[in-house]
């Protein structure tokens, strides 16, 4: 077997690999859109390669970096099956019909037939069990702990296996299972999303998170959240309502019951729907909360927002209620929808508090604001500008990919070692630096380059993962 990239091995996003197992056969692993530096490197999505002898698309998760070109394969002539993990399947269509409205077209008839296209060829595949490919090859899913329902993929032809991570989770990711690493692999391609870092714990971040919480009740303020709609608004709501609940039994926090936690995106609640019926794939602590709470993500002081109107209305509530808020909207950069709004009313005022719980790419909003403390600079938003008084945090414990140590561990954990590591989804210096560290274990590691991906010695970037 031998692999053709057709993106994120030299970048973050865009991630599309054809395996091929046989002289005339192959597979599709992932079919994802290209963002930020890497749209900037290669600005077309359409299909660059021929289609001839393609038995299939195998999806490890339904991230637009993964499946946003999927469209555009349809587009190309592929009518083969689309292979994915339950989950997937149910958070397929979804995901691709708002991607395809808002990068494509908001044409309903066609965004209609497109869907009708792919959901005709989606073929889910159970956790463990191996689906035969034509021709003698088979694959086999493992839970990835990145999103739910996303995996890592197991191929098998002769006696070879080739295993492509997807996006594997941190440990310390609520509501899924972690990773269990593969027991072999000649070739494995990994991800290097934060080869480079070490992300902070989970008892950190949740004691941060609960901190500004208590801060923002006291001080009456508003706290905005800017969140991606699939995995981390789940977790946020989680692990929300455990600090909730904790904090209804200590007295250092008063005023719990005057807090409003607004979700404000269509799609985070149709997406946290889908959460909540699918808890079969949830980890032994999430189900054990269950037992005494049957709404993990729904609380007294929970308000979602779907109807464009209510959302405007929200925010002049606030601004007249006085009343503290924790505000959880897309996009996860700011680079649009409705968080944009709650930060035009509220960015200016000194009881205000930024959560970053996602990496802000260099040019976004989310990025500027980042790197804004309390009055010392200002951002331009809409045109218009305005003074960003508000305090800034960054959660990167909330990160959904692994971070290098459990990237080492997902390889050692393996009982015998690959032959090769191909390392893919990462930017120069993480690749780079997990490359080294893999090759000082004696664990053969490629990392793909590019002459014009090299920056110079005093400006090495810092990985920007897709969320």
């Amino acid at each position: 077997m031998h692999i053709t990239h057709h993106g994120g091995n030299e970048g973050v996003t865009g991630s599309c690999h054809q395996l091929h197992y046989r002289d005339s056969d192959s597979v599709l692993v992932d079919c994802g859109m290209f963002q930020g530096r890497d749209a900037r490197r290669f600005p077309s999505d359409e299909i660059q390669f021929p289609l001839d002898g393609i038995q299939g698309l195998v999806l490890t998760h339904v991230h637009i970096d993964h499946v946003g070109r999927i469209p555009y394969l349809i587009e190309a002539g592929f009518h083969k099956p689309i292979y994915c993990t339950p989950p997937t399947a149910r958070f397929l269509p979804i995901m691709l019909e708002d991607s395809i409205r808002l990068g494509i077209t908001k044409n309903k008839r066609f965004i209609a037939q497109v869907l009708k296209e792919i959901k005709a060829l989606i073929h889910p595949v159970p956790f463990g069990k191996w689906q035969d490919l034509p021709r003698g090859a088979s694959f086999r899913y493992s839970p990835a702990g990145h999103i739910l329902g996303s995996a890592y993929v197991e191929f098998d032809y002769g006696d070879e296996r080739f295993v492509f991570s997807g996006d594997l989770g941190s440990r310390c990711t609520p509501i899924l299972h972690p990773p269990t690493s593969p027991e072999r692999a000649d070739v494995l391609v990994l991800e290097s999303t934060y080869g480079d870092r070490l992300h902070e714990g989970r008892e950190t971040r949740v004691a941060r998170l609960e901190s500004i919480l208590c801060e923002t009740m006291e001080n009456r303020g508003v706290t905005i959240i800017p969140a991606f709609s699939l995995g981390r608004t789940q977790e946020l709501l989680y692990e929300l309502n455990q600090i909730m609940e904790g904090i209804g039994h200590r007295t250092h926090c008063s005023m719990l019951q005057a807090i409003d936690i607004i979700v404000d995106s269509p799609m985070a609640i149709k997406l946290t729907d889908i959460y909540e019926q699918m808890k079969e794939y949830w980890n032994e602590e999430a189900n054990e909360v269950l037992t005494v709470d049957s709404q993990p993500f729904v609380f007294k002081n929970l308000i979602e927002i779907d109807q464009a109107g209510e959302s405007r209305g929200n925010v002049e509530y606030l601004k007249r209620s006085g009343r503290p808020a924790i505000v959880i909207a897309g996009s996860g950069m700011c680079t649009g929808g409705r968080v944009v709004e709650y930060l035009k009313n509220f960015i200016t005022k000194p009881t205000t508090d930024i959560v970053f719980v996602g990496y802000q790419a260099i040019g976004t909003l989310g990025r500027q604001i980042q790197e804004c403390h309390e009055g010392k600079c200002g951002v331009t938003i809409d045109r218009q500008d305005f003074l960003v008084r508000a305090k800034t945090h960054t959660l990167s414990g909330y990160s959904a990919h692994a971070d290098q140590s459990d990237l080492i561990r997902f390889v050692q954990g393996m009982k015998s070692p690959p032959s090769e590591v191909r390392l893919v989804h990462g930017e120069y210096q993480a690749r780079m630096v997990l490359a080294d560290k893999l090759n000082s274990l004696g664990i053969k590691t490629i990392a793909c380059t590019n002459p014009d991906e090299v920056p110079p010695e005093d400006d090495r970037p810092r990985s920007e993962p897709a969320e």
